[in-house]
């Protein structure tokens, strides 16, 4: 061995010990975590990605070939590639229900906004109870919440109460309430550093929707 090749391999050997060492200590923990059970997601916060990140979600359970399921209670009417996709090539194992129609300052209709928002939460509680969804998405729910089109202890209670034990429930929009925040299992928020919409850059196709 040269005086040059030693450094290296004492480096590779000093790499493999650590390696080895943190992976003990890291199978020793995940055998400790055995149980199971339906999770409540939340995903809030100012920066984008909140629905990009549950949509991943729900392409990943069409992947494995559990049933799911998206409510939106916002976003209307307008084509989004997540939206075609689903009822174009997997409408039969992911339901589609897009109960909202635009923003509240594009509807500028107070009393029909809170209609189709209980509409939207009618149709999430029945697709929730349905035992054959391993995931139910409820797309922007936060902000009807937000604008009491919901009441979130109905929310929380139905959750807590009525939720089948393995079913996943995924719910994003930001300003989550606390309560929603309290009751979860996962919450992740997703922080705003950069936008384009500052630097005078529009929404994109396949980025946006």
């Amino acid at each position: 061995m040269s005086e040059e090749q030693k450094p290296v391999i004492d480096d590779v050997a000093k790499h493999n010990a650590k390696m080895a060492k943190k992976k003990a200590a890291r199978d020793k923990i995940m055998a400790t975590k055995t149980d199971e059970k339906g999770l409540v997601i939340v995903h809030t916060g100012k920066g984008k990605g909140k629905s990009t990140a549950a949509f991943g979600m729900i392409f990943r359970n069409i992947a494995h070939g559990r049933k799911c399921c998206v409510v939106q209670f916002i976003k209307g009417g307008m084509s989004t590639g997540e939206r075609d996709l689903i009822l174009a090539k997997f409408g039969d194992v992911c339901g589609f229900h897009t109960m909202g129609e635009g923003f509240t300052w594009e509807t500028q209709d107070k009393s029909r906004d809170i209609e189709m928002a209980q509409a939207a939460w009618a149709k999430a509680k029945e697709e929730i109870l349905d035992e054959s969804n391993h995931m139910v998405l409820l797309d922007e729910i936060n902000i009807a919440i937000r604008y009491d089109y919901i009441d979130i202890n109905e929310v929380v209670s139905f959750l807590n109460e009525h939720k089948p034990h393995m079913t996943h429930v995924v719910l994003t929009g930001r300003n989550a309430k606390e309560e929603l925040i309290e009751a979860a299992d996962l919450v992740t928020e997703m922080e705003l550093i950069k936008h384009p919409f500052r630097s005078g850059i529009k929404a994109q196709i396949g980025v946006e929707w």
